[in-house]
């Protein structure tokens, strides 16, 4: 009799540790899961750049693009703006908001210094500039120094 208790013990003992493994295998396969799918709920966003955008439109037939990601997880921003054609060295470049295409706003995040295209970078947001972000209410604007107010803008939208 005390060899069956004994072997029920053991088995017991066994069954307990396959569940152990199961439940840690189960929750190892969430954590990836969840860190996978944290890239994959990103916001992509992109801009525009032009002369006509800016306010006051003006002539410069200098362009560019820009490419985002905002992770609302982290709330962490990151871009990728190009452009070409400008009339002279970058002086500065911004993220600019809250305002609606057509109007203007303060400078919110600066996209970095005077530099070559492209301009790579990120940020991690406030709340409220998370929130005028995804609104659509933040444009980008590339400075020279023959158009310090911005040569070339473009609201960020949604792709």
């Amino acid at each position: 009799m005390g060899n069956r208790i004994r072997q029920r013990h053991r088995q017991a003992e066994s069954n307990g540790a396959i569940l152990a493994t199961k439940i840690l295998l189960v929750a190892l396969a969430f954590g990836a899961s969840v860190v996978i799918a944290g890239s994959v709920f990103a916001e992509q966003l992109k801009a525009t750049l032009d002369g006509k955008s800016e306010v006051p439109p003006n002539g410069s037939k200098a362009t560019g693009m820009a490419e985002l990601d905002y992770d609302p997880a982290s709330r962490k921003l990151t871009w990728k703006v190009t452009f070409t054609g400008l009339s002279g060295p970058l002086v500065a470049a911004h993220f600019h908001g809250p305002a609606q295409p057509g109007k203007t706003g303060s400078v919110a995040v600066k996209l970095g210094g005077a530099g070559p295209s492209p301009l790579v970078g990120s940020a991690t947001l406030t709340d409220a500039q998370a929130a005028d972000l995804l609104a659509g209410t933040y444009y980008i604007n590339i400075h020279t120094a023959k158009h310090p107010s911005g040569e070339i803008r473009g609201q960020v939208t949604r792709q």
